[in-house]
């Protein structure tokens, strides 16, 4: 997580940096991105950078996660009790239909394609019920596959919609 520091940067600066960020990790995998290039883009010091960050992965995942923040803020995405296909469906055209063309397009199809295997995976929570569970990895792979392949996104969608009726039988 980013330090407090970087939490505390006046926003003009704050912006810099993630739009820095934003373009080098949508232009280069983690593997390949560079600090010197995100320095120089944001107009800072090197030193500064290591102020903000650990490290490249730690940019990283402030970057996707605030990505991920932006992009679920008007999408509904936490289970409400009882468990509801329809929500989910929704919440996946949503976030598709959101993602698509928007800032983070390149960001998340590199993240699918190149990141997402070199960060440690997110803990689901053990009270999560099994429906909404099936539900949540389903949603998570019919956006990679229709990120990755978008031609294929009706038939991702329908069999989605099929997969989340079957669920709920």
């Amino acid at each position: 997580m980013p330090s407090t520091t970087f939490e505390n940067l006046n926003p003009e600066k704050k912006d810099r940096v993630m739009a820095a960020l934003l373009t080098e990790f949508s232009n280069h995998g983690l593997a390949d991105a560079q600090v010197a290039r995100i320095v120089t883009a944001a107009g800072i010091a090197r030193g500064a950078f290591y102020k903000y960050f650990d490290d490249l992965t730690d940019a990283y995942q402030t970057l996707y996660h605030s990505a991920m923040a932006a992009i679920h803020r008007d999408v509904e995405t936490a289970p409400t009790g009882t468990f509801a296909p329809q929500a989910y469906y929704d919440a996946v055209v949503a976030f598709v239909d959101h993602f698509t063309d928007s800032e983070y397009d390149q960001l998340i199809q590199r993240h699918y394609r190149e990141n997402e295997s070199l960060l440690p995976e997110m803990p689901v929570p053990v009270q999560l019920p099994a429906a909404d569970w099936s539900a949540m990895v389903l949603s998570h792979a019919t956006i990679k596959e229709i990120m990755l392949r978008p031609a294929n996104r009706d038939a991702a969608l329908t069999r989605f919609q099929q997969a989340l009726q079957l669920l709920a039988e």
